[in-house]
């Protein structure tokens, strides 16, 4: 996906489920959210425990979110061999693409997000990328 596609979608896109999300600010999925949320991003936290991250609730998978709460973006903080069931739900939740964070990388699941009509950017950090798109 070139830098022009990134920005549009960046642009057009602003509901974002960060599953892997730290409740410690020190950690750069917590750093990513707050930033996205700072610049007017929606975001679902997206985790196995706890009750509220950035004053948002805290979601135990994506299937869990309320239907009515549409998802653009899955950003995924998780390892490599952890994304496929991540992009299957996506999948089934009608998110509209899966954002794999820098390191995460996993050409199956890619593939069967792109097979289902999803945008995918792979081991990219959705903050870097917006800070020098926008």
């Amino acid at each position: 996906m070139n830098d022009q596609e990134i920005k549009s979608l960046l642009s057009t896109y602003r509901i974002v489920a960060v599953v892997g999300i730290s409740p410690k600010p020190d950690r750069p999925s917590h750093v990513v959210a707050s930033y996205l949320q700072s610049k007017g991003y929606k975001i679902i936290p997206v985790r196995p425990d706890g009750e509220v991250v950035l004053g948002e609730r805290v979601y135990q998978s994506l299937s869990e979110i309320p239907k009515e709460m549409g998802i653009d973006i899955v950003d995924v903080f998780r390892k490599s061999e952890e994304v496929l069931p991540i992009v299957e739900e996506a999948v089934k939740r009608g998110a509209k693409m899966v954002w794999m964070q820098e390191g995460v990388v996993n050409q199956d699941a890619a593939a069967k997000a792109e097979k289902a009509g999803l945008k995918v950017v792979m081991d990219r950090c959705i903050k870097k990328e917006h800070q020098r798109l926008l």
